[in-house]
């Protein structure tokens, strides 16, 4: 039992019970408990970043509307998996037409990644909500809410999760640290806050990662083990990069993808973080804004499946040309 219990996913062992247990979104937790506490609530849209609770919103409010008859209540789809209107047609629609258990009026369907259906299935998806408003209620979480169509959203109370602060991603590190019997450095701590951005799921999948290699965790080993780069890293590349030292810039850039198989858009993402705090001496501010809108241009270019080593190298390269230290 130990050795199995030691195996489990703590993003999944360590999720809260109950809408009480959450940390963060203080303004949208407790109007969610109000509907726990009447029972009674309209269609609910989740919108927000990815690891910012949306997930753990619904089941906890599943939790406190059900009790023990929760996964009887109680049905989550992922639209990435099911996006077309057949699963509407099929599942969706027989699951909303059955009459709940227990005491409450209504059962909860999540449609996590709502965003991934396509036009037809919301169109569907619409009429369904509509027909069987008195026996289910629908949860719909997605990214984007503009990927919503609008007859979905109007009827929907909407809610936008936004990402954690690092004072709470920090606090539950701690409590699974301490559940877990782990000692974690401080700097430890501060290297998986960086690296998360915000993002629970992350930081609790790294501190697992890092965790397992040993019971003692220090910045040494969240580096090693950290899957995307750190602001440490990500420093010495724009370093060079704006010396115009682009060959250097660009030797550190092939470090973070092949000796710690970093993706292109996650160290996109942290120049995008690092490049307000360059010095003006460094790199002026309009130049800030031009790089600003090519990483924009860049970062589109990736979702349409370009290559992130080009694109990378086009933006050291940017970089490499506006610092008046350049070439």
């Amino acid at each position: 039992m130990a050795g199995r219990a030691a195996e489990a996913v703590w993003v999944e062992k360590y999720r809260p019970g109950g809408l009480a247990e959450m940390l963060g979104q203080e303004t949208i937790v407790p109007l969610l408990r109000s509907y726990a506490e009447k029972r009674s609530m309209p269609h609910l849209l989740f919108a927000g970043p990815p690891g910012t609770g949306k997930t753990t919103a619904a089941l906890a409010l599943a939790r406190d509307l059900y009790g023990d008859e929760w996964r009887q209540n109680f049905l989550e789809l992922n639209s990435s998996d099911e996006r077309g209107i057949d699963t509407v047609r099929t599942t969706i629609k027989g699951y909303a037409r059955t009459s709940p258990l227990g005491g409450v009026g209504f059962k909860l369907l999540l449609l996590d990644e709502a965003d991934n259906l396509t036009a037809e299935a919301q169109a569907s998806l619409r009429r369904l909500m509509e027909r069987y408003s008195g026996s289910c209620r629908f949860i719909l979480s997605c990214n984007y809410s503009s990927r919503i169509i609008e007859p979905i959203q109007s009827r929907c109370a909407v809610f936008r999760f936004r990402t954690y602060s690092p004072a709470a991603v920090k606090e539950q590190l701690e409590r699974i640290a301490k559940a877990e019997g782990k000692r974690v450095d401080a700097e430890a701590f501060d290297a998986i806050l960086t690296a998360a951005s915000g993002d629970m799921r992350r930081a609790i999948n790294l501190l697992q990662l890092t965790a397992t290699h040993a019971d003692h965790v220090t910045v040494k080993t969240v580096q090693e083990n950290a899957t995307i780069p750190l602001r440490r890293e990500v420093e010495g590349m724009l370093g060079a990069a704006l010396a115009g030292d682009f060959l250097g810039a660009r030797a550190r850039l092939y470090s973070m993808f092949t000796d710690r198989g970093a993706a292109g858009e996650e160290i996109l993402k942290a120049i995008h973080s690092y490049l307000p705090d360059v010095a003006e001496s460094v790199l002026p501010a309009r130049e800030k804004v031009r790089l600003l809108e090519f990483l924009a241009e860049v970062d589109f270019r990736l979702t349409q499946g370009a290559g992130d080593r080009i694109q990378l190298e086009a933006v050291l390269a940017h970089l490499a040309a506006a610092s008046p230290r350049g070439p």
